[in-house]
This record gives C-alpha cells, sequence and structure tokens, in this order.
C-alpha cells in the first residue's frame, strides 16, 4: 500500500431536514445520487439524533418526543473544483438547509495504482 496527501481537498456537510423532498423523493437520496452523477469521490448520510435549526424547533428521536422530521448531514471530501461544481447544482435543490465548506488534508491510503490515478487527477 501507498500513503499519499492531497492538501486541495474540501469538505461539503450539507444539512437539511429528513422530511425536505426534490421531485417526490427524499431529498438526501436526490442530493447522494446527483454527486454520484458528478464523481464525486464518495457521501455519506449521517441522520441526527437530536438537534434544532433556525426556527429554534427541536427534533429528536427520544421515544417520549419522536419526531419525523431529524436532521440530516450529507458529508462530503473530493478536490476543490469537484465541490464548486457540486455545490452550483445541489444549492437550487434545497429549498430550507445549509451548505458549508472547509478545507481538509486527505490522506489517502490505496494500491499503486490508484494512488497513480489519484494524482493524475490532481494535476487537472
Amino acid at each position: 500500500m501507498v500513503e499519499v496527501e492531497h492538501w486541495n481537498t474540501l469538505r461539503l456537510k450539507i444539512y437539511i431536514g429528513e422530511n425536505d423532498r426534490f421531485d417526490g423523493r427524499p431529498l438526501y437520496k436526490a442530493i447522494v445520487e446527483k454527486l454520484r452523477e458528478m464523481g464525486i469521490a464518495g457521501a455519506t448520510v449521517y441522520r441526527g439524533i437530536y438537534g434544532f435549526g433556525k426556527k429554534s424547533r427541536v427534533h429528536s428521536a427520544d421515544v417520549v418526543r419522536l419526531s419525523t422530521d431529524l436532521p440530516i448531514i450529507i458529508e462530503a471530501v473530493d478536490r476543490g473544483y469537484k465541490v464548486e461544481n457540486a455545490i452550483c447544482e445541489i444549492k437550487p435543490m434545497i429549498k430550507d438547509g445549509m451548505i458549508t465548506v472547509e478545507p481538509v488534508i486527505v490522506v489517502w491510503v490505496g494500491t499503486r495504482e490508484e494512488v497513480k490515478r489519484f494524482e493524475e487527477d490532481a494535476v487537472r
């Protein structure tokens, strides 16, 4: 295995609600499908168990206060230009939410062939 560090990477986080929809289906699924279609390295959806948004309404997974609209965070990490392109595509899909972007250092481990493809793409 070979290890490579890449510095020109961004972490994209999208904060939405579990009940948010796009074209009749869950928004988080539509966003992940869009990210995949755009060739983003990967995406993960997290379902929050407790939180509140700009309206200060608490959403909870507690049995006593079972909410059907829990917080959802979609996270992806990729090269800066790919994240910037993704934001342009995803932003219009979101009616109520928040997008954050932060620089990250990726320490990536893979086979020599995978690392070579990764480094070749970095030259773009």
